[in-house]
């Protein structure tokens, strides 16, 4: 690793149970993908005041490790769930988690990167698309199932897996958005993950999503109980 990569913060040491019971209490994890650092911190700080205080940096965005970097000295773990996305590999994961990440999502399951969040008490997340898929993950100690890419599943598909894996924390992402949102919750979502349909437009349009997000969900939530 060349010595402008090497992360500079130190892993986060908030309690991995803590970091998961914040996620499903806010319901949904901004998805935020960007084309330049200063974009994707002006998305997150639109997110953070709307009352998606969870979000995920995806390692799409260049420099990643480094937007990272920068917000986890801006906020307090107790203002900022702060989350790595598209994690490939176990060496993408430690450089978020050295970064400051306090969760891991993938797009699919990769061993290793699990081995490596667990070794850390990190979350982590991977995308999943077959009940085999979700047993090796679980298996692994996988904390969160990501249904991914939820477009393709639909709520029903959450429904029927937790025919046999009542167990199984699931959270979509992909397709999801204002519409349909409570038909994920519904099926029995422990949160969703949102990209496009919260993070695009100005910073009054995302904090004003943010919020219609949020109260969806917590009166979704109500009407269940």
């Amino acid at each position: 690793m060349t010595a402008d990569l090497l992360p500079i913060r130190g892993y986060s040491t908030v309690e991995k149970e803590w970091v998961l019971t914040k996620i499903k209490a806010v319901g949904v994890v901004a998805v935020i993908r960007a084309q330049e650092e200063d974009a994707a911190i002006k998305v997150t700080e639109a997110c953070i005041e709307g009352g998606v205080a969870a979000v995920e940096l995806t390692f799409t965005v260049p420099y990643a490790h480094r937007v990272i970097e920068a917000l986890a000295k801006r906020y307090g773990e107790e203002e900022i769930l702060l989350g790595a996305g598209t994690v490939l590999d176990a060496e993408t994961a430690r450089i978020a988690i050295l970064s400051g990440a306090t969760y891991v999502v993938s797009p699919a399951f990769d061993a290793e990167t699990t081995k490596l969040c667990n070794r850390y008490r990190i979350p982590s997340m991977p995308g999943v698309m077959t009940p085999g898929e979700v047993i090796a993950a679980m298996e692994a100690g996988v904390d969160i199932v990501k249904a991914f890419p939820g477009e393709l599943f639909g709520p029903k598909w959450i429904r029927a897996l937790k025919g046999p894996f009542p167990q199984a924390q699931i959270m979509p992402t992909g397709g999801i958005d204002l519409e349909n949102v409570s038909e994920w919750i519904r099926a029995g979502a422990v949160a969703v993950g949102v990209g496009s349909s919260l993070t695009r437009g100005s910073h009054a349009d995302i904090v004003q999503r943010a919020k219609q997000f949020t109260q969806i969900i917590q009166e979704t939530r109500q009407s269940l109980t």
